[in-house]
């Protein structure tokens, strides 16, 4: 069959080679130059575009986060004092706690960013820590940044009495 053919036989060779090279090529090499040309187009815009770690939807969902968190902690600064006193003696009252001392605000409980506001409450224990659950899941009074429990003898006309006395310290945004 290639005896008959016009062509001298030492041509076989080569020609069986080109061809084998170029159905390689079509066949298994032209997909993966292709790919490698896509990575570097898309790796140079990549470089020149903002850094590779800018991600805006995390970054949406941080600002959100965020932003609920100091909703919890801000309250209204104009009414601060009077709001935040009566939403406390609601809740205190719900729970048979007395509300027994609000102190002039001390200077040293302000700062540029936040104001801390100090309660003391009267109770018994499992009152006292109900209030403390609820104060700590109150919105618009800011949050509780401590507690000072004290147990308080009052040595009164009959005899002495013992008294448990919560004091709260909340942290408001301003």
């Amino acid at each position: 069959m290639f005896k008959e053919l016009p062509i001298k036989q030492i041509y076989f060779l080569p020609i069986a080679g080109i061809i084998l090279l170029l159905l390689g090529y079509q066949l298994a090499f032209k997909h993966t130059l292709e790919a490698l040309q896509i990575n570097s187009t898309l790796t140079e815009k990549l470089t020149q575009s903002v850094a590779p770690g800018y991600q805006p939807d995390y970054l949406e969902r941080k600002n959100n986060n965020l932003a609920h968190l100091l909703e919890i902690y801000k309250a209204d600064t104009a009414l601060l004092r009077s709001n935040i006193i009566n939403t406390v003696a609601t809740i205190a009252e719900s729970e048979h706690v007395k509300l027994t001392g609000v102190p002039v605000q001390d200077v040293s409980f302000r700062a540029d960013h936040f104001i801390i506001e100090k309660l003391e409450f009267e109770g018994d224990f499992f009152s006292l820590l109900k209030l403390s659950d609820k104060l700590q899941a109150a919105k618009g009074i800011g949050m509780v940044r401590s507690e000072n429990w004290k147990k308080v003898a009052d040595r009164s006309h009959n005899g002495e009495v013992k008294k448990l006395i919560l004091s709260v310290y909340l942290e408001i945004v301003k």
